[in-house]
This record gives structure tokens, C-alpha cells and sequence, in this order.
């Protein structure tokens, strides 16, 4: 079976991955790069695919199947719309947009063109998650109480060497910590509301370097997650997971998810119950799951390709990545006012609110 036509526009770090893992995929062929850096041009001769500075060149000559988008944030919509207008099918990268309003039009228009929108939240993809997921469907957990989730790293200073990483929306609560909330969503499910507070303390930048959120789900159950790139501290999930090489891996557990009946932590899937009495003076019982592991990028390649082809439904929809941008600037909404904020409760009403 023929590979599918794949393009990339934007070759940035992110992009740069998608490129790599591209070239030896076995569901897709990558045939071309745009983005209009020397150092895509160089990329793209050494991957032997043509480059292209203008994406709507690329799109009018080479005519992908499918196009990862992995352009700076605040062009998302507009290049993805660029592909849509061409009938093709498009993986954002994450974050979908940079409001609630750009990510709802470019859903509508993914829905007026009949045309696959998905979007690159890649944790969905990797098998850890899946297998947790799993549990929780089975029940097994009995009815979710409540989450603990650690978010504590430590960014470099030549990170912040380039200067929007110090201002107002550079820090970790857009970059790092929608994973998280996404990651939550994907597990326990809508929420319902959020309280935040978030510190800049330890650089004194501008930006947010700590944040702590509190968060209730429509289930009833509730969450916290604490946040900090200002830390040497190994509890987050890109030391624990092992889901890429240029991170050292830590043997640590960094989500804590508690239920009537059981109790599960990742990324070691560590499972805790009560065998015969119930009760904090009885003893439990732990059950471990064997890690699969796998890059979730790779799974997304091939997940695009399915999806793109009718076989599967997306994992991560245009319109769910939207209710996860909604959480996620909401937290800001909330750190801001020092009030909780109320999230909407369907598609069409996906706007936050203070509560009274």
C-alpha cells in the first residue's frame, strides 16, 4: 500500500521532529518542507525533499494528503486555513490557537469543509496513557475522587536568552502545563471549574515561573496541579516517561489518580486496592502494569494517516483541543482575578466566566 502524502510547514523544534520521524514512517512519505529559515533550506536538502519559503507555494505545487502545521502560535489558524481552503486534511500542533474565539472559527471552517482537523496533544498517543485510560473505562477505579498531578522542572537560563520567553505569555502555563490539563481531561473528563494562583518569584521575570491550580470535574471529582519551571526537581512527565531520549529519565511518579475502589499512579501504572476488608487500617494490595514503550509521535504519524483514510475517529479533535486551550487560559483568567472561573458547558458556549 502507497504511503500518504505528507508535508510539513514550519520547521521549527517541533517540526523538526515531525521531519525526522517522517522520513522512515511507515504510513507516510514526507514530500516537502515549508518554512522560510536557512535552516529549513539546509533541512530540507539534507532530507532530499524540495523546500519552499511560502506554504501556499508548497500547497498549490506539491499537493499534500496531509499537513502538520508547526508554525509559531499565533499563525496556526491561518496557515491551517490556508490548507482547509485547498481541501486538505491538517494536524495542528498544539496549542490549536491563541484564543478560544480563533480555535472555534477554525473548527467551523474544518466542519463547513468537511475536512479532518486534529490536533498535535501527542501525550494521547502514548501507550501509558492509553493503558491508563483503559483502566479507568473498566471501572476499575470505581468512581474517581480526585487527582495530584506534580509539573516541577527546571528550564536552563540559556532558555530564557530569547526575550519573549520573559514576557506575559511565555511561561509554563501555556507551553507546559496544557499538557497536563489535557492529559486530566482525557482521564477524568470535562471541567467544570478552575481556580489558580501563579508566582514569578523565583526569576523575577515578567512571566510565570510557578502556578498552582485547583480544579472540579463535571463528575464531581477534583484535581490539583502544581506547577514550576524554576525547580531541580525530577516529578514531571518528560523526566518519568521516558517519551524522549534528550531527557534523563527518572524512576518517579508523577500523576496520582484516587478512586472508591482503587487507586493508579503514572507513568509506572501502579495499581492500589483492597483485596477483602476496606479500610486505611487494612492492608492494600499493589498490581503493576508492564510499560509498553513507544514515541507517541510515531503513533500520531500513523493515527493521522488512519484518520485522513476513515478508519479512526480522532483522538484529539479540533473541537476537543479547544475545550483544553479554554481550560488553560482560563487558568490565567482566574490567577489574574483571584477568582474561580466557570467553564461552558457545551460547543456553543465555550467562553469562561467568573463566578459570582
Amino acid at each position: 500500500m502507497p504511503k500518504m502524502i505528507l508535508a510539513v510547514i514550519g520547521a521549527g523544534a517541533i517540526g523538526r521532529t515531525h521531519i525526522k520521524l517522517a522520513l522512515h514512517h511507515d504510513d507516510v512519505s514526507l514530500a516537502a518542507i515549508a518554512d522560510p529559515s536557512e535552516g529549513a533550506r539546509a533541512l530540507a536538502a539534507a532530507c532530499g525533499v524540495p523546500w519552499f519559503a511560502d506554504h501556499q507555494q508548497m500547497l498549490k505545487q506539491v499537493r499534500p494528503q496531509a499537513v502538520i502545521v508547526a508554525t509559531p502560535n499565533a499563525t496556526h489558524v491561518e496557515v491551517a486555513m490556508d490548507c482547509m481552503a485547498r481541501g486538505i486534511p491538517v494536524l495542528v500542533e498544539k496549542p490549536i490557537a491563541d484564543t478560544v474565539e480563533e480555535a472555534r472559527a477554525l473548527c467551523a471552517a474544518a466542519e463547513r469543509a468537511g475536512l479532518p482537523l486534529l490536533v498535535g496533544h501527542h501525550r494521547r498517543h502514548n501507550p501509558i496513557i492509553r493503558r491508563a485510560r483503559e483502566i479507568m473505562d473498566a471501572g476499575r477505579l470505581g468512581r474517581p475522587v480526585s487527582a495530584t498531578v506534580m509539573a516541577t522542572f527546571l528550564k536552563p537560563d540559556s532558555y530564557f536568552e530569547v526575550a519573549w520567553r520573559k514576557q506575559a505569555g511565555g511561561g509554563p502555563i501555556l507551553i507546559n502545563l496544557i499538557h497536563e490539563i489535557d492529559l486530566l481531561r482525557m482521564l477524568l473528563g470535562e471541567i467544570q471549574s478552575l481556580q489558580a494562583i501563579r508566582s514569578s518569584a523565583a526569576r523575577g521575570f515578567a512571566v510565570e515561573d510557578s502556578a498552582a491550580v485547583l480544579l472540579r470535574f463535571d463528575s464531581g471529582a477534583i484535581a490539583t496541579i502544581t506547577l514550576s519551571d524554576a525547580t531541580a526537581a525530577p516529578w514531571n512527565w518528560d523526566l518519568a516517561a521516558g517519551e524522549a531520549a534528550h531527557y534523563p529519565r527518572q524512576t518517579v511518579n508523577t500523576h496520582f489518580i484516587s478512586g472508591t475502589e482503587a487507586s493508579l499512579t503514572l507513568p509506572t501504572l501502579e495499581f492500589w486496592t483492597y483485596r477483602e476488608r476496606r479500610g486505611w487500617h487494612d492492608p492494600l494490595t499493589l498490581e503493576r502494569t508492564a510499560l509498553h514503550q513507544a514515541n507517541p509521535y510515531v503513533e500520531q504519524l500513523r493515527h493521522l494517516r488512519a484518520v485522513v483514510e476513515g478508519r479512526e475517529p480522532p483522538l484529539c479533535s479540533g473541537f476537543d483541543a479547544l475545550r483544553t486551550l479554554q481550560a488553560t487560559l482560563a487558568v490565567h483568567a482566574s490567577a489574574s482575578s483571584g477568582q474561580p472561573v466557570r467553564l461552558g458547558a457545551s460547543d456553543s458556549d465555550l467562553t469562561t466566566q467568573e463566578n459570582p
